[in-house]
């Protein structure tokens, strides 16, 4: 019987794993991976235009010393192996947005959304799955959020709400959790809580900051562009009819002239 049951539980848990790996393909999780792809070809692309240009330099310096002085093999060997050492070092040198740390405080809006979001997509596999679900549900935030911070200043009140929560406040949150040891995760503190249940509390209560914050930014835009077109409207709209602007084709006699109606 217990033989049994262990295969039951195994087969459940076999299953269970199963379709949490396709639910990951599809929904949030696709998404965030897509966006991290991006900004790692983003990044190769710009190791690659680096070491082109490193290249390139040097190539133009080591032709320009060559018509003046004579450099020989060696001299030719000497500067093929300092665009080697310039290109490897620029092709390996390890990204900052290939860390899990979190943001820097002094990021630009829009950078500072691409590397949280960086940042969420890197730490996800080390919480538990209805932390994950959570960080998901903020990732697909993230998007919308970045569209409007990129166009206000970052001395915005809604911007500074977003800028903590994504460079502190989660991070922070995130990373307290990962320091506690699995074996007391499933203790309970003095309001009967386990670790795991606090950090899920804690994402959610950031996700709903956050979404909080991205439909503020948004309503503000669509007043803003309200407002704008009440004010053509009541400008021109009215000085067009005040000034008779009609579509009417005006009548003209069997001469040619045109009569007045």
């Amino acid at each position: 019987m217990t033989e049994v049951t262990d295969k039951v539980e195994r087969a459940i848990a076999r299953f269970d794993r199963v379709t949490r790996q396709l639910d990951q393909r599809d929904g949030p999780v696709r998404e965030a991976a897509k966006r991290e792809r991006q900004r790692l070809n983003a990044d190769l692309a710009g190791r690659a235009k680096r070491v082109s240009v490193a290249v390139l330099v040097i190539s133009i310096l080591t032709i320009l010393v060559g018509l003046f002085i004579p450099i020989g093999m060696f001299g030719f060997l000497a500067a093929v192996g300092l665009a080697v050492g310039i290109a490897a070092l620029l092709a390996f040198t390890p990204a900052e947005t290939r860390s899990i740390a979190a943001p820097a405080t002094d990021l630009p809006n829009g950078e500072m959304v691409q590397r949280f979001d960086s940042y969420l997509y890197r730490a996800r596999r080390a919480l538990p799955p209805a932390a994950q679900g959570e960080v998901d549900a903020i990732s697909s935030i993230l998007p919308s959020l970045r569209q409007t911070l990129e166009r206000v200043e970052t001395l915005d009140p809604n911007a500074q709400d977003a800028r903590r929560l994504m460079s502190i406040h989660l991070p922070g949150l995130i990373d307290r959790y990962t320091h506690v040891p699995a074996a007391f995760r499933n203790e309970r503190d003095g309001e009967d809580k386990t670790v795991d249940e606090r950090l899920i509390e804690g994402l959610s209560a950031g996700r709903s900051a956050l979404r909080d914050i991205s439909e503020n930014l948004a309503r503000a835009d669509m007043l803003a562009l309200e407002t704008q077109g009440r004010f053509i409207q009541s400008r021109y709209g009215a000085e067009a009819s005040k000034s008779g602007i009609t579509d009417t084709v005006p009548e003209k006699d069997g001469s040619g002239a045109t009569v007045d109606s």
